[in-house]
């Protein structure tokens, strides 16, 4: 499994008490507090006797965030959590992580060096020690917090979060040091090879998921570490607890993947080649995960994210279309310029239109009011019912080998239905929940995908209620077909013919001046999907991504 990571404890140094200001100076590596005021009795009888005290507004000076800054490093180095937490705005949160940062982590000889400060943005480095049972390891690593100025009196306090104690750290999380509960595992591909963060670097918390799920199941043995240990709000979010520094090894147990080496090494290039970028690759027949990568190593966007899918959500809209017999691919279907529902006024991309053609010219020109004008004829439940009884979507109950997002789509009306109809609304989709819809369509069923065999640990698989007859899954190829050769997937999916189809999104997000784009396609029996946020249409940002691995996959 992959590694995780580490931290430490402080050095108690008593301050020098003169003239009734306090003198601190940090040996070491660490910085110096110059002057810092000890707001005690006195100052605190001094403003009770004030009936009319200003509040101080505005911007900090530079000032009040190196002493605001400074008393909080300085007391936190020293061991003293009572006294850094009163200059944050959530002192007892500050008090419970600083204090379990020593008792609970084990983490001592703390050295904390204060960066270059940009406005109140103060930046520090620690340097320290996790011992625990007489085994000690190095710490170190970057942080850093902002400074605030309160609103009720003014006064400059560092802004409180758990990623000021570590970056890893989510709010609610905590640090420990012990017996790791989860054994190490080590993951193989589908060939055997060992799958490794240094081989293949997205894949950092698809290991830490998998030691989670199998570390106890896999024969292994738990070792000694410093580890983020997940609160709850991180576990409503499936983040899953993570290895900061590993003081002595465990014996792992070994856990087979379905990813495919060559096109998982595929996979890392091609995110690598866009800011911001997922894909997942599949096979439709299996459901078997055959590459995931992100060109952020972070959050798991491909298999976690939750995002507006765009236009790509018009499959699964068509599929419904389909099934109502209320359209089919060849019959005339104008696209208006705009559409009126419920209030709202719908706009096609660049305002096109088509004012005379098919259903399937408009499904391949993404022309979105040629699916929203088709809103008055449906119920609110309508596409919901769809992308969960055909496409298992939305009912949380995949079981891939490792925590996912199963996609939402939630029952809406008026015209926040008619943007669902075309990926906006409250639609949440990531590349792993669009590239199962495209495996759907080349398989004609839904199989959920899975990273780790579930005869493995015998787990259920989810299952769709029903499938699509041969008749839609013949109509949704013929659009989608027609897109990879003539629409606007057509740059990207050019030479991959015959037996393929694609479809393009482009998703507008509050405070993006580009949309996210969206591409997801199969071939033959692969499927993949792509998003690169705020990269622009899907065609030309995740589509060459989305089409690299298919033409890769179909050579091998």
């Amino acid at each position: 499994m992959g590694k995780r990571r580490r931290v430490a404890e402080r050095r108690k140094n008593r301050p020098a008490v003169v003239g009734g200001v306090i003198a601190v100076v940090v040996g070491g590596a660490g910085f110096g507090l110059y002057a810092l005021y000890d707001g005690g009795a006195a100052a605190d009888a001094a403003s009770s006797t004030a009936d009319h005290k200003d509040v101080k507004t505005g911007p900090l000076s530079a000032a009040e965030v190196q002493t605001t800054a400074r008393t909080f490093l300085s007391s936190w180095q020293q061991g003293r959590p009572t006294r850094a937490a009163a200059v944050t705005d959530d002192a007892a949160a500050c008090i419970r992580l600083l204090t379990g940062y020593s008792k609970d982590a084990h983490v001592k000889d703390v050295t904390l060096t204060e960066g270059t400060r940009t406005g109140a943005k103060v930046p520090f480095s620690v340097k320290a020690t996790v011992s625990y049972k007489g085994v000690s390891k190095p710490l170190s690593y970057d942080s850093s917090f902002t400074v605030v100025r309160r609103a009720s009196d003014g006064k400059p306090l560092v802004d409180w979060h758990a990623a000021v104690v570590h970056p890893d750290l989510k709010d609610g999380d905590t640090l420990v040091t012990g017996e790791s509960g989860t054994p190490p595992v080590t993951a193989l591909d589908r060939d055997g090879g060992e799958i490794t963060t240094a081989r293949y670097p997205s894949l950092g918390s698809v290991l830490d998921g998998l030691r989670e799920k199998f570390g106890k199941k896999a024969g292994g043995k738990a070792g000694v570490e410093l580890r983020v240990v997940r609160g709850k709000a991180s576990e409503k979010a499936k983040l899953s607890d993570k290895t900061l520094v590993e003081l002595s090894k465990g014996t792992p147990g070994t856990v087979r993947t379905t990813l495919s080496p060559t096109l998982q090494a595929a996979a890392e290039k091609q995110v690598m080649t866009r800011k911001n970028a997922s894909v997942v690759m599949m096979r439709p027949s299996t459901g078997e995960i055959l590459a995931v990568a992100n060109s952020g190593h972070g959050f798991n966007v491909a298999f976690q994210g939750s995002l507006a899918p765009g236009s790509t959500m018009k499959i699964v809209t068509s599929t419904m279309l389909f099934e109502k017999n209320l359209i089919t691919p060849d019959a005339s279907h104008p696209c208006p310029k705009t559409y009126k529902l419920a209030g709202w006024t719908f706009h096609n991309d660049d305002d096109s239109e088509i004012k005379k053609g098919t259903f399937k010219l408009s499904f391949g020109a993404s022309c979105n009011n040629a699916f929203i004008n088709f809103a008055p004829k449906l119920s609110d439940s309508d596409l919901t019912t769809e992308a969960q009884q055909v496409y298992g979507l939305g009912m949380d109950n995949w079981a891939i080998g490792v925590p996912t997002f199963d996609g939402s789509v939630p029952v809406q009306s008026g015209a926040q239905m008619g943007a669902s109809l075309i990926g906006q609304g409250g639609v949440r989709m990531n590349p792993l929940n669009m590239a199962s819809v495209a495996s759907t369509v080349a398989a004609g069923t839904f199989h959920q995908p899975y990273l780790v065999s579930p005869s493995v640990d015998h787990r259920t698989i989810a299952k769709a209620s029903r499938t699509m007859s041969a008749k839609t899954q013949s109509e949704l190829k013929e659009v989608m077909s027609y897109t990879a050769a003539y629409g606007t997937a057509a740059k990207a999916m050019a030479g991959l013919g015959p037996d393929y189809g694609a479809k393009t999104g482009s998703a507008e997000v509050d405070g993006q001046k580009k949309p996210n784009g969206w591409f997801t396609a199969y071939k033959g029996d692969l499927a993949a999907a792509g998003v690169v946020q705020a990269g622009g249409h899907g065609g030309d940002t995740a589509g060459p991504i989305v089409a690299a691995l298919l033409k890769l996959g179909s050579s091998l």
